[in-house]
């Protein structure tokens, strides 16, 4: 979730439950207030009616024409133990004048007179509509909840985008830049003190991870610079060791798996070294190169190689695959994924490249399931180990490709596996 909505959402429920708890409060509060001053009238006309029946005057009428009423009657002193002597409750009356019954808010008080003769005198007086407050006030809240909403949501919107402005710039810088690329000076200029600090932050950082990977790409490269001659001295001497006449069976099996392994080491770093030529920009030399033409010279002598395999090469063209790009790089970019259709696939399988104007695609049978496609392209990755793979050749293409902008993805169909590579 972005971090506006994010924002935004939690903004809206705050609001809510202040507004909700204030509406609470304020429902209650008007509620004691008219109680409260229902009460003191209440009293007022109790004592009244108290004071002239005790005097023995003429008490008024039950309905005075005000909507006030009373009602009073004798009562035993077992009553007058068991219930209280003052009392107020909410309930509907009938009013005699108006002809309907509304809510009232009455007084009971049980006194006696000078014959110790208790009395009960019920007065009544008309209060509002309880209901009709408290659809009112809920209705008020609604709406200026909406009106709350509606402010807060265009003054959010404009202070937010206004103040994450910098922000943005930020990430679209960081979007725009990749880690081996050269970074393009990031020019957001901000107020924000944090933005500020942030800038600074992710610029050093990429700074400091660039200078990383450079160093990483010079230590690979001089170390497999360096380790070329040591690796050739070690093989010849085996090679010449071999051609001894006295050598035992067993001497000259380990020999044969020393030399084997030193092979396999010699392979792996050239194909370090021809990555970090490639990633220091050494194949400077652009021409336009037919695809073509550098897949009918190879095929051949991979399908030799891999005869005792039985494998079914097939290729399919529709046109010609023509890319603007170093020419020894396209030949080391063709062969990588031949050799890879062949090592990776089975005994009596096929191979299948197709060739248009748009598109080389090349697919083989292989393992019955998909490979990782988040990791297929990373250096010494092998979804299953193979006999004479470095782990450097999909990664070896992918920064060929990545190096003269083109594209290239994985897909697994039906028990196949194929790489296509596409012009931007």
């Amino acid at each position: 979730m972005k971090l506006f909505y994010r924002v935004l959402i939690h903004l809206f429920a705050g609001i809510f439950v202040v507004l909700s708890a204030w509406a609470f409060v304020f429902y209650w509060g008007m509620i004691e207030e008219v109680n409260d001053e229902v009460d003191d009238s209440l009293e007022d006309y109790s004592e009244l009616i108290i004071m002239r029946s005790l005097a023995g005057e003429t008490l008024p009428s039950h309905d005075s024409g005000t909507n006030n009423q009373y009602r009073l009657k004798e009562l035993t002193k077992e009553y007058v133990a068991s219930h209280p002597t003052i009392c107020y409750r909410d309930t509907m009356v009938y009013i005699e004048a108006k002809k309907e019954t509304e809510p009232a808010r009455i007084l009971t008080t049980i006194f006696k007179d000078k014959e110790e003769q208790y009395y009960e005198l019920e007065v009544s007086v008309p209060t509002i509509e309880k209901a009709d407050l408290r659809n009112a006030i809920l209705l008020m809240i609604v709406g200026l909840y909406i009106v709350m909403l509606l402010a807060f949501l265009i003054i959010h919107i404009w202070v937010f985008r206004r103040s994450m402005k910098p922000f943005y710039r930020l990430l679209q810088w960081l979007d725009a830049n990749r880690l081996g690329n050269k970074y393009e000076p990031l020019q957001n200029p901000t107020d924000i003190q944090e933005f500020r600090q942030l800038n600074e932050a992710v610029i050093q950082y990429a700074t400091h991870s660039e200078s990383l990977l450079e160093q990483q790409k010079q230590f690979i490269g001089h170390a497999s610079h360096e380790l070329q001659t040591p690796l050739a001295i070690c093989r010849n001497r085996i090679e010449m060791l071999m051609e001894e006449e006295d050598l035992s069976e067993k001497q000259m099996e380990e020999l044969a798996k020393t030399h084997q392994t030193l092979e396999h080491i010699t392979k792996l770093n050239k194909s370090l070294l021809l990555l970090s030529k490639i990633e220091n920009h050494q194949f400077s030399e652009v021409t336009e190169v037919n695809m073509n033409e550098i897949i009918h010279r190879y095929m051949d002598d991979y399908r030799e190689v891999y005869d005792y395999m039985d494998i079914t090469l097939n290729l399919e063209e529709k046109g010609n695959f023509n890319v603007c790009m170093n020419e020894t790089l396209a030949v080391v970019l063709v062969t990588n994924l031949l050799k890879n259709a062949f090592v990776h696939n089975q005994n009596h399988g096929m191979i299948h490249i197709e060739v248009n104007e748009k598109n080389l695609v090349f697919t083989n049978s292989g393992e019955d399931k998909p490979l990782d496609g988040t990791k297929i392209f990373q250096r010494f990755y092998q979804g299953k180990k193979k006999e004479g793979s470095t782990g450097l050749g999909l990664a070896i293409v992918y920064s060929i490709c990545n190096l003269f902008k083109l594209n290239i993805h994985y897909t697994y169909n039906n028990g196949k596996h194929s790489f296509t590579i596409t012009r931007p």
